[in-house]
C-alpha cells in the first residue's frame, strides 16, 4: 500500500501563499508549500534574520535516508530518527536539487520549488511533481525535522546527509499518452516498398569489411523525448520509409549521407516482426517525428522491448502497416504528415538490398542525431517533464 503522499504545486514568486491540502486515497493528509520565498537554512546551517526559521534546535536529525519506488516525476523517502525529541516534530523540509544545476541553483525560476515543506506523517511518503521532477535526471536531497513555534516560526534540526538518486524513464502510461497525441496528428497512410538508410560511403566500407557484410546494432543516441526508455539503451538501426508525396518514392535527399541502402520493407517488416511505438517530438520545428521498432519476435531487441514500450498491431495502427492481400502479398503503407524513424534490432546483411549513391544534397540541418526536443511544443509534450 502506498504511503502519505505528497504533490508540489508552484506558488507565486512575490508572496507565500496557504498551504493546500492534497489527500492521497491510500494516505493522511499532507500539506505542501514552496520554500523559496521562506530562505530556508541552507545545508550549512545558516539562516537570514527574516527567514522565519529559529535557531538550530536539539530536534532529531534525520539519518539513513532511503529513496525507493522512483518514476520519472515521483519519488517515496522515508529515514530514520533518533526517539529523543521525536514527538515535538510537526513538519519535514525537504531539499531538492538537480545535482548537475547544484552550483547554479540561484538562478533557477522562482515558479519552480526545490524546498518542500510538508506535515510530519508516517513515512514514508510519495514526493511528485513534473514541474520540479524530469526524468532519468540526477538529484540530490536532504532533510530537515521541523517544530513549528506559537509564533509561527520553526526550529529546525540540522541537516541530514545528502542523498543522490536518479529518475526513472516514461512507463509504458507515459508513452501511451505520446502515443495518443502522435495519432492525432499521424495523417493519412501513403503506399510504400521499400526501406533505406543513408551514410557515408566509408560506413558501408566499414560494413563489408570489419563486419561480415552486414550492418549491426548500435545503441540509439540520445534524441528525442528525454524520458524515452530507448535512448541510450536500444541497440538498432535506423531506417527511413517516408516518400515524396508526388512521386510515391523515396525523397533524393539525405541529412545523414550521400550514399544509400535500400531493401524491400517485407525483408524486415513481415509476420514473423513485432512493431512498437518508441517516442514522439519535435526540435523546435515543424516537423514532427514518431520513432517506431521493428523487432523480430523472441530477439534480443523484441524482449527489450516487451513491457517498455506499446505494442503496436502491424495490420491495424496509424503509422506503419504491413496488410497480407490475395495470395498472400504484403503491402506496406506509412503516415504522411509525420516523418518515420524506424528501428531495427537485428544485424541486415547487405546482401539483402542495395547500395548506390544518391543524386540529391545533404541536408545536415535536418539531421535528428542527438537532437533535443522542444519543451514547449504543446503537440509533443505530456505533463511528466520531457
Amino acid at each position: 500500500m502506498d504511503g502519505p503522499h505528497v504533490e508540489t504545486r508552484p506558488t507565486s514568486p512575490t508572496r507565500l501563499t496557504r498551504p493546500s491540502s492534497l489527500t492521497s486515497p491510500t494516505s493522511p493528509c499532507v500539506d505542501l508549500k514552496s520554500l523559496e520565498n521562506l530562505q530556508l537554512c541552507d545545508r550549512e546551517g545558516k539562516c537570514s534574520a527574516d527567514s522565519g526559521i529559529g535557531d538550530l534546535d536539539d530536534l532529531p536529525v534525520p539519518h539513513q535516508i532511503r529513496i525507493s519506488n522512483i518514476t520519472c516525476d515521483s519519488f517515496k523517502i522515508s529515514w530514520d530518527t533518533d526517539p529523543r525529541g521525536k514527538d515535538r516534530i510537526t513538519h519535514y523540509f525537504i531539499d531538492l536539487n538537480k545535482k548537475e544545476n547544484k552550483k547554479e541553483n540561484k538562478f533557477k525560476h522562482k515558479d519552480v520549488p526545490t524546498k518542500l515543506v510538508a506535515k510530519a506523517v508516517p513515512l514514508p511518503m510519495t514526493v511528485r511533481g513534473h514541474w520540479f521532477l524530469s526524468p532519468r535526471t540526477d538529484y540530490t536531497v536532504a532533510v530537515q525535522t521541523a517544530a513549528k513555534q506559537p509564533d509561527g516560526e520553526y526550529a529546525v534540526s540540522e541537516w541530514s546527509e545528502v542523498i543522490e538518486f536518479c529518475t526513472a524513464d516514461y512507463s509504458t502510461v507515459h508513452l501511451n499518452q505520446l502515443l495518443e497525441k502522435a495519432e492525432v496528428i499521424a495523417g493519412r497512410m501513403l503506399p510504400f516498398t521499400v526501406l533505406y538508410r543513408n551514410q557515408e560511403e566509408e560506413y558501408f566500407h566499414q560494413a563489408r569489411d570489419a563486419q561480415g557484410h552486414r550492418m549491426v546494432p548500435a545503441v540509439k543516441d540520445n534524441s528525442g523525448s528525454h524520458g524515452s526508455p530507448i535512448s541510450g539503451k536500444l541497440e538498432g538501426i535506423f531506417f527511413s520509409c517516408n516518400t515524396e508525396f508526388n512521386t510515391g518514392k523515396p525523397p533524393q535527399d539525405s541529412p545523414y549521407g550521400p550514399y544509400r541502402f535500400q531493401v524491400e520493407a517485407a525483408a524486415l517488416f513481415n509476420h514473423n516482426t513485432n512493431l512498437y511505438f518508441g517516442d514522439f517530438y519535435c526540435m523546435y520545428t515543424a516537423y514532427h517525428y514518431v520513432i517506431l521498432v521493428l523487432a523480430p519476435a523472441g530477439s534480443k531487441g523484441d524482449l527489450f522491448c516487451k513491457g517498455r514500450l506499446p505494442a503496436l498491431d502491424r495490420t491495424d495502427n496509424r503509422f506503419l502497416t504491413c496488410v497480407e492481400g490475395e495470395g498472400g502479398a504484403l503491402s506496406f503503407r506509412h503516415a504522411q504528415d509525420v516523418i518515420l524513424e524506424v528501428v531495427y534490432t537485428e544485424p541486415v546483411e547487405l546482401a539483402l538490398g542495395t547500395v548506390a549513391a544518391i543524386s540529391g544534397h545533404q541536408l545536415r540541418s535536418s539531421s535528428t542525431v542527438n537532437a533535443k526536443k522542444d519543451p514547449s511544443c504543446k503537440t509533443c509534450n505530456i505533463s511528466v517533464g520531457r
